[in-house]
């Protein structure tokens, strides 16, 4: 596995470097400190994974991140950075992020590494227990005549958000089954055919 890790913190660099190496499954192949080298190195080194931080001079990680996306769709980016932001994290599930990490949390960084390697999403628990209310306060406008619950209106704001049954019930703790369910009670109370019908009713009513 193949890892870029950009933050502005030369002492974090080097201390993500020594903990991620000590897999020996895992290279560091670049370090960057800000958003700028962060595109620069993507482009150059094709990484498997992308670990970014937020705040950074020049180019935060987030405004790195959506330029990268755009050129590469597949890329894989894990946010890691002390800030818990709910601004932040909304960003990073809205561009695509694998996953939001906060730094204190050094353990989880070669598990994490791998899960979003096996391409899984990823989120510490500190931020997971936000997600469901964040994104249903960030979407909920233009569709508060729909007769849906918060857990419906949740799963149908990751549906259109492009995950399968599968991200949807490891990211809010449910069975895939109890996934699946939940969308075809959306899908029937929506009168829509399926999830490609569901999302862009879902974008429709978000502009």
């Amino acid at each position: 596995m193949r890892i870029i890790v950009v933050d502005d913190d030369f002492l974090v660099t080097a201390s993500l470097k020594t903990i991620i190496e000590s897999d020996p499954n895992i290279r560091v192949e670049g370090i960057g400190n800000n958003g700028i080298q962060a595109i620069d190195l993507f482009e150059e080194l094709q990484p498997d994974i992308l670990l970014i931080d937020i705040r950074m001079d020049e180019m935060n990680g987030i405004d790195a991140a959506k330029i990268i996306l755009e050129r590469h769709p597949e890329a894989k980016i894990l946010f890691l950075t002390t800030f818990s932001d709910d601004v932040y994290i909304i960003q990073a599930l809205k561009i695509g992020a694998k996953g939001y990490l906060l730094k204190q949390n050094f353990e989880s960084i070669i598990p994490s590494l791998k899960t979003v390697y096996a391409g899984q999403r990823v989120f510490g628990d500190e931020i997971i227990t936000k997600i469901p209310s964040l994104l249903n306060d960030a979407s909920k406008d233009g569709f508060a005549d729909l007769e849906l619950s918060e857990k419906e209106h949740l799963i149908m704001t990751h549906v259109a958000e492009g995950l399968s049954n599968k991200e949807i019930a490891d990211l809010i703790c449910l069975g895939e089954g109890t996934v699946r369910n939940y969308i075809s009670i959306i899908l029937d109370k929506l009168s829509l055919r399926d999830r490609t019908q569901l999302a862009v009713f879902y974008h429709k009513r978000h502009q």
